[in-house]
């Protein structure tokens, strides 16, 4: 099986020491495509890094977070601009293959909340503009993010709800923006989400699979520091859910995320 995170942070320092291996167990779980948002302008370099020394596998992404706001965040979005801008000038096809990760994030401060969808609406604009997806990150904030996204129906915005557990009624309403996927993680494994009970839900046909790494471990690994091999335990339970095998969840996935990111 070939399969493909559509989401993961492998520049993050948690794998400083061990990239190389984490590497190759990607490759041995069968891997194809690393795909990589970024969170602000600083961990750009080191995500470049990456994707030139595995070029086969990985792929940049180029955004600013909303925990990952500047004080003079225009500043950091003028940067990010210009580095799309000069993408483009040189023509062919571009390198960042998305825009993210951004959105909306209320968990821990809610003070920066206009300077959070000022941020989101530029980069939705980048979307457009460079016709390219959009991943998106949403953590209490559900209501405003439906708000921002409302506006942009009719456009030719898509890309995915990046890390997806909300309720059925929240899925339903996701639903309604048609360009966009699902980013169904290790989440879907946990003891107490109530996921494999709203994933059903969703049509396959609209669905990805990303690990997050470092962050949010599928089972058995819980505790640990998630890494995109690991995407097989999601993947397994994504097939149980759906009442289907393990091969039909990557084949499907897998198309949905060729044909979003045009890989």
């Amino acid at each position: 099986m070939k399969l493909i995170d559509t989401h993961c942070h492998v520049y993050d320092e948690a794998f400083r020491d061990d990239l190389p291996d984490v590497i190759g167990r990607a490759r041995d779980a069968g891997l194809e495509y690393l795909l990589m948002p970024c969170v602000n302008p600083e961990t750009l370099p080191e995500l470049m890094r990456v994707c030139s020394t595995w070029s086969d596998l990985c792929r940049p992404m180029i955004g600013l977070h909303p925990e990952d706001l500047a004080d003079d965040f225009h500043s950091q979005l003028d940067g990010l601009k210009a580095l799309l801008d000069k993408d483009q000038m040189e023509g062919g096809k571009h390198q960042y293959i998305g825009i993210g990760e951004t959105g909306l994030d209320l968990y821990w401060d809610k003070s920066r909340l206009n300077d959070q969808i000022e941020s989101f609406r530029t980069q939705i604009e980048w979307a457009i503009e460079f016709d390219l997806p959009i991943v998106i990150h949403s953590r209490d904030s559900f209501s405003e993010l439906y708000e921002v996204m409302s506006h942009y129906r009719d456009s030719n915005l898509r890309g995915v709800f990046h890390c997806f557990s909300g309720s059925a009624d929240e899925a339903a309403a996701l639903m309604e923006f048609s360009g966009f996927m699902f980013g169904i993680g290790g989440v879907l494994t946990y003891k107490k989400s109530t996921l494999p009970s709203v994933l059903p839900l969703i049509p396959m046909e609209r669905v990805v699979l990303e690990t997050d790494c470092p962050y949010l471990p599928p089972v058995p690994y819980r505790g640990k520091r998630n890494e995109p091999s690991y995407i097989v335990n999601t993947a397994a339970m994504m097939a149980q859910v759906y009442g289907c095998t393990i091969e039909q969840v990557v084949e499907k996935t897998n198309v949905n995320a060729r044909l979003l990111f045009r890989l």
